[in-house]
């Protein structure tokens, strides 16, 4: 079974990439065990600008078994 994790990254890292700073939460996250699976458009303007995404994340935990 897996674990899921959305981290939102707003406006101002996706309009002006000196501010991107996905990689840095994905390495922060892989190093929390976490896996990087994709991203969705969480947030769009009414002219389908993307000004908000989420980055998800899995994680395999234990079942336990009876």
């Amino acid at each position: 079974m897996y674990q899921y994790e959305y981290v939102s990254v707003e406006e101002k890292f996706i309009k002006n990439p000196c501010f991107w700073n996905y990689r840095k939460i994905i390495s922060e996250y892989a190093e929390k065990g976490w896996r990087y699976v994709g991203y969705v458009p969480s947030a769009q303007t009414r002219e389908g600008r993307v000004y908000q995404i989420d980055l998800i994340f899995e994680k395999e935990i234990e079942m336990d078994t009876p």
